[in-house]
């Protein structure tokens, strides 16, 4: 720990010495937030009769194969893609560059279930794509061949192109930050754009792309929508079927218990590549970024190569759904498409601000108490973004569903009534789940943002009376705003998109939009599906923008 770092941690620890209760809280959310991954921990012993012994047989080894296929690819391609184009954009002088800055984040807004939705329209035999090609070319079935979309390697190209943003993103950051100097050692040695790019900007931003990639592999590991209509068996699917085909509640958890252990094997294997490496700027020299001019072939080469991914990730896809919504689009588009919207709007809009609320008592609680034990129980707390939706949906159905039946048990022995899945057939438990599974992305926007007040407003509040509870209300809230604005519509627009644990906890008769895209595309009606994954697209458009604008101010020396 630095010296600043200490001589704040002990400002702060004489100065808000009631920092007790805070403490409580933080060790109560945590609590809280890891009982789903404790459930599932906890059936890993439990004995589950013969299914496993089926699920060997039959669909086990398919379940891996798969998943690690499907791991392997995404990662490779949105590495590749991502730092590419990030390098291009922030090194490279080409018709478009600035228009790609933002423009390649873009993806982020569409959620892999709607892109696959679109592009199994747009590419399947009876689509326009393949109806074209044999009108011109005069061909019939069997005389040309083209790739299966609803395939694995059609679900690993679709799913790479909408989560390459996430390497992009924090590659780009990285190259920004990155000191003239370094780049300018590599000039005088004689290094072109290409080898310093290989051989000087990569290695030092290598732990962000790492991380980017991490980000992207865990949402894969978190997929459902796609992979599930295009008929990829993996893990999430997997569960989904075991617990409500076969209805075997302990063999789901079982095999959520499998792909915990995914999770946990990249987050390990992402600690150890890092090792005892540490990336440090050694010069406060931020000014403008030397850029290299390209020409000819190489400028086209760079435009095609920003271009491809945006076209293939976002313009396609939206005017894809754009088109089928006005030609066909939700036969409910009515009223019933009102309730759905609204569904989605009030789910996404309580477990934001109980996700942001959170976020605010967990990372202040850290800033009054910054003992290892409060620091252990926060990251665990912010952990639910590694873990999928799916596992988290199993470990939250399993507890209360068995309290249900005590409740139920209760209520027919004392009062000979029955009152049905009083929690678990509830909203409550999705909001509970959205809130376990996107924390983490709250808690880093306001840690972040919380770090930036100087102890001395701290000191200044308490010396004036003030509690640690009026100082957070008074004095970090207001200075904290925009930042706690961005936290919100971050998780709002994540909970807009979540498809697994929403399908596996939702009550009865109770669709949000992606629900219902889900279920109309799987019933094969895509046209009709257009309208509620429009609706999920333009309001994942809201964080992409503000991101640019974050970007675009991040680096000093940056006009």
């Amino acid at each position: 720990m630095s010296r600043t770092a200490s001589t704040r941690s002990s400002v702060l620890s004489r100065l808000l010495p009631h920092g007790g209760a805070w403490t409580v809280f933080t060790l109560a959310i945590a609590a809280v937030v890891a009982l789903p991954v404790v459930v599932i921990l906890a059936h890993i012993a439990v004995p589950a009769g013969g299914i496993w012994q089926h699920l060997a047989s039959t669909v086990l080894g398919r379940y891996i194969a798969n998943t690690a296929v499907l791991v392997i690819a995404v990662g490779v391609g949105t590495l590749v893609i991502g730092t590419a184009t990030a390098w291009l954009v922030v090194m490279c002088r080409f018709p478009g560059r600035r228009l790609f800055e933002w423009a390649l984040l873009l993806p982020l807004a569409v959620p892999t279930y709607v892109i696959a939705y679109a592009y199994t329209d747009f590419l399947q035999y009876a689509g326009p794509l393949q109806g074209w090609l044999r009108e011109v070319f005069d061909w019939g079935r069997g005389d040309y061949y083209f790739p299966a979309v609803r395939s694995l390697g059609g679900a690993a190209t679709l799913i790479t192109m909408v989560l390459y943003p996430y390497v992009y993103l924090l590659a780009r950051a990285a190259f920004l930050e990155q000191s003239v100097c370094v780049l300018d050692v590599g000039r005088t040695l004689g290094r072109g754009p290409w080898r310093l790019f290989a051989t000087v900007a990569v290695p030092l931003a290598r732990p962000s792309i790492v991380g980017g990639v991490s980000l992207a592999l865990m949402e894969t590991l978190n997929e459902f929508g796609a992979v599930q209509f295009f008929g990829v068996d993996t893990f999430t699917t997997g569960i989904y079927r075991t617990w409500f085909g076969l209805g075997e509640q302990v063999a789901a958890a079982q095999l959520a218990a499998c792909l915990l252990a995914f999770v946990i094997v990249l987050v390990l294997l992402e600690r150890w590549s890092r090792g005892r490496r540490r990336y440090f700027h050694t010069s406060s020299r931020y000014q403008q970024l030397p850029e290299y001019p390209l020409h000819g072939w190489r400028a086209v080469g760079a435009f095609l190569a920003c271009a491809v991914p945006v076209l293939i990730g976002f313009l396609l896809p939206s005017l894809l759904l754009a088109e089928m919504a006005w030609e066909v689009g939700d036969p409910l588009l009515g009223s019933r498409f009102l309730d759905f919207a609204g569904n989605s709007l009030i789910l996404a809009a309580v477990s934001s601000l109980i996700a942001v609320a959170l976020a605010v008592v967990l990372s202040y609680g850290v800033r009054l108490n910054s003992r290892p034990g409060t620091r252990v129980a926060t990251r665990i707390a912010a952990m639910g973004y590694a873990i999928p939706g799916s596992v988290i949906a199993v470990g939250i159905l399993i507890p209360f569903a068995w309290l249900d039946d005590q409740i139920n048990s209760l209520a027919r022995a004392h009062y000979d009534t029955f009152i049905g899945p009083l929690l678990s057939g509830s909203a409550f438990i999705l909001v509970y789940a959205y809130v376990v599974r996107f924390l983490a992305v709250s808690f880093n926007t306001v840690e972040a943002s919380l770090g930036k007040v100087t102890p001395a407003m701290d000191a200044a509040a308490r010396t004036l009376g003030e509690t640690a509870g009026g100082t957070l209300r008074r004095v970090h809230t207001p200075i904290m705003r925009s930042s706690l604005l961005a936290a919100g519509i971050l998780v709002f627009v994540d909970v807009m998109k979540e498809l697994p644990a929403t399908i596996i906890l939702r009550p009865f008769d109770f669709d949000t939009l992606a629900v219902r895209a889900h279920n109309l595309a799987s019933d094969e009606r895509l046209a009709e599906s257009a309208t509620a994954s429009l609706a999920i697209v333009a309001v994942g458009i809201i964080p992409v923008i503000l991101l640019s604008m974050a970007m675009r101010r991040s680096r000093p020396g940056e006009g």
